[in-house]
């Protein structure tokens, strides 16, 4: 199973090359290592070397910044394969979000320094916006960054934030304006290595995903330079989440599309081994209108993901 078929539309050539060397890669790499990233809790450093050597991650970025120059789909495609061989837990999804807030709002001079090293997998990426108490309701985020001559001091605590144990380069949803609700939201990249009085929580015990480092943050008069800050202007943050909302929320559903296809390829491959009554399972009528049901699902929601990346390649996808 694939996420591109012939009358995929958006997909080139390339697309489907990469298709099949990302699936190759993954099968190689990622699926021996699974149960090991799972008793650890984290996905090694290893691994992100690997896929960035591999060109997994920088597919949409310009080449001058060590990417291949190409469109979101390349992530797409990645996304997909993950979920396809089965993993949940390397933080792919959260990698390519970063890599376009910075591709998408960063200067030319924050482009030049931190994308070859996300591409790369030197630098893990994270997002914090979540925050206890008040979850990812922007209007209430509490995390402040006051001006201080040519820096920002940071102050306060997030919650539930995906690569948090690894990350290098933190995008931190703050408010610069405490008064002035969502107008007030900016967003200001910290580094954790060069920023004193960062500092990590254990990491969270979570019921699925155990292999996906998630931690809490603390942020304790961290003094960040204003050259970090995303956007030309202070008070954008809101309308920079907002505007990355559509890429956001389909990169869920293709990771669910590649869990249902992994799932159905699990299932089908076990009834036809399973054996009761003296026959197959998979001989039995029901079994076969249950997988008939559950691939007419499928197919349905690969159709409409494949036009919903269109949409968002040709920049007509919204949040709606």
């Amino acid at each position: 199973m694939s996420l591109l078929s012939d009358t995929t539309g958006w997909a080139k050539d390339e697309h489907h090359m990469f298709s099949d060397m990302v699936g190759r890669f993954f099968a190689d790499e990622m699926a021996p290592q699974i149960e090991n990233w799972v008793a650890a809790g984290v996905v090694d450093r290893a691994f992100w070397h690997k896929a960035g050597a591999a060109g997994i991650m920088g597919g949409a970025v310009a080449e001058e910044y060590g990417g291949a120059g190409g469109d979101i789909g390349f992530d797409a495609i990645a996304l997909y394969e993950q979920a396809r061989l089965g993993d949940v837990n390397w933080g792919m999804g959260i990698q390519s979000i970063v890599i376009h807030y910075i591709s998408t709002y960063g200067s030319d001079a924050q482009k030049a320094r931190w994308l070859p090293g996300l591409v790369s997998g030197e630098t893990i990426g994270a997002l914090a916006m979540t925050e206890p108490g008040t979850g990812s309701d922007l209007k209430a985020v509490r995390t402040s960054a006051e001006r201080d001559g040519n820096h920002y001091r940071v102050n306060g605590s997030k919650i539930f934030i995906t690569n948090g144990s690894s990350a290098d380069l933190v995008i931190t949803v703050t408010k610069t304006d405490p008064d002035a609700g969502t107008r007030g939201v900016s967003l200001i990249v910290v580094e954790p290595d060069e920023a004193e009085g960062f500092r990590r929580g254990s990491p969270l015990k979570k019921l699925g995903m155990k292999g996906n480092d998630t931690a809490e943050l603390f942020y304790e008069d961290v003094k960040v330079p204003i050259t970090n800050l995303l956007g030309e202007e202070e008070g954008q943050g809101f309308y920079q989440l907002m505007k990355q909302l559509p890429w956001e929320r389909l990169l869920i559903a293709i990771q669910a599309l590649g869990a249902m296809d992994f799932a159905l390829e699990q299932t089908i491959a076990y009834v036809q081994e399973r054996k009761a009554f003296g026959q197959r399972v998979m001989d039995f009528q029901n079994t076969r209108f249950k997988l008939a049901e559950c691939k007419t699902k499928t197919e349905v929601l690969r159709a409409f993901t494949n036009d919903s990346i269109g949409r968002l390649v040709e920049g007509r996808l919204d949040a709606a």
